[in-house]
């Protein structure tokens, strides 16, 4: 079996993801989500300059899904347990600049 070759859209979502992760964004308000995107974005259209416009956009879409809880959290959503008590979650933390 061959070695998967890894292309630059491969290294630039593994980025991606990578800069998710560390810089807190997805505690940040989907305003906050949004600007960050757009700023890393930027940075990685420079740094992947061989990626198409294309396979940018998919690379924004991938990010602003990851982005994106799936279960609502934060203020003003709760979790009810078994004893019907409820839980708030703790409020988001601030977020780390862009990239």
């Amino acid at each position: 079996m061959g070695k998967h070759q890894r292309t630059d859209f491969d290294h630039a979502r593994d980025e991606l993801m990578s800069h998710i992760h560390r810089c807190g964004v997805l505690r940040a308000s989907q305003e906050q989500q949004d600007q960050w995107l757009e700023d890393t974005m930027q940075f990685m259209a420079e740094r992947y300059s061989d990626l198409t416009e294309a396979e940018l956009g998919e690379l924004r879409e991938i990010g602003s899904r990851f982005c994106q809880p799936v279960i609502p959290h934060g203020k003003g959503n709760t979790a009810i347990s078994e004893k019907g008590d409820t839980a708030k979650d703790s409020e988001p933390g601030e977020m780390a600049g862009a990239v």
